[in-house]
């Protein structure tokens, strides 16, 4: 999950770079078709555990298909609503709307799974989030004074809710399944999800007058930030409890920080550092919790 976290965590500097240039649906149905193929690549060529060292898919991974499109559903929904939200919002102000995230997975979590919170989880998710505040403002405490939810931010609540609601039901509808195969299956029904949806702008787009920020924006987002982080939140959701798989996302606003200086952005002062102090206390906390 701390793989997941910085993975993720560059969708937001580089999308914010390439969402007004390409459409949202036309951006999340190429990268979900580009890591559909290189998942069944890997799960053709990867030995599986329990199959006598066979790669390859099974015939049970094909039973109750429909489960693949709820996966589809909340997983591409929540990339196409990211990348609308991110033409006007600011990467480090999706960021503090991204900490929500663990606390409406715990949500889902009680009903769909039984898994209630206990109070030393529930404080450092808290505290989690608190310390991601800081980070994300870089202590500045008139900048979060000052912060307002614009329609931007607010189209990508509406799809952290579908993210928050994905942990769960990845674990509630799982029968079996290794995490390359479910990530390969959702995102390649992602594609025919987000493809119908979205088929007009996908004409619609000069594909060869892109600049070439994009095609780098597209080929991170498909190998790091889709395949290896379906497979990570796949492969975490069978082993921890939905309130914790989503609580390593408060690590995201570092990179995030990481990333907007790499991309010449800046670097925040010593302010920060106290928020990141409280992030790995929190992460400290709930692992030892388990």
């Amino acid at each position: 999950m701390l793989g997941f976290s910085a993975a993720v965590s560059g969708s937001f500097s580089l999308g914010s770079l390439v969402a007004n240039d390409i459409a949202p649906t036309a951006l999340t149905s190429v990268r979900m078709l580009l890591a559909s193929i290189i998942l069944a690549v890997l799960v053709l060529v990867i030995p599986r555990q329990g199959r006598a060292g066979r790669s390859g898919y099974a015939r049970a991974d094909f039973a109750a298909p429909w489960r693949y499109v709820v996966f589809a559903v909340l997983y591409g929904g929540y990339f196409v609503l990211m990348f609308e939200g991110l033409k006007t919002a600011q990467p480090v102000a999706a960021g503090a709307v991204f900490t929500l995230t663990p606390l409406i997975a715990a949500g889902f979590a009680w009903p769909l799974l039984g898994q209630r919170l206990t109070s030393t989880i529930a404080g450092a998710l808290m505290l989690g989030a608190l310390g991601a505040v800081w980070v994300i403002f870089r202590g500045d405490v008139q900048a979060l004074l000052r912060f307002e939810i614009g329609f931007g931010e607010g189209i990508y609540f509406l799809g952290c809710i579908l993210h928050a609601l994905y942990a769960p039901m990845l674990k509630k509808l799982n029968r079996g399944e290794s995490a390359m195969v479910t990530a390969s299956m959702t995102t390649l029904a992602g594609f025919v999800i987000v493809g119908v949806y979205g088929w007009r702008d996908i004409l619609e787009t000069d594909w060869a007058a892109l600049p070439p920020i994009v095609w780098i924006g597209l080929a991170y987002l498909a190998i790091f930030a889709t395949a290896f982080a379906a497979s990570a939140l796949q492969y975490a959701a069978q082993r921890l409890p939905s309130s914790k798989v989503m609580a390593y996302t408060y690590a995201t606003p570092v990179w995030i920080i990481l990333w907007e200086a790499a991309l010449s952005h800046g670097l925040p002062g010593l302010s920060v550092v106290p928020g990141i102090v409280l992030i790995i206390v929190a992460l400290m906390v709930l692992l030892r919790s388990e």
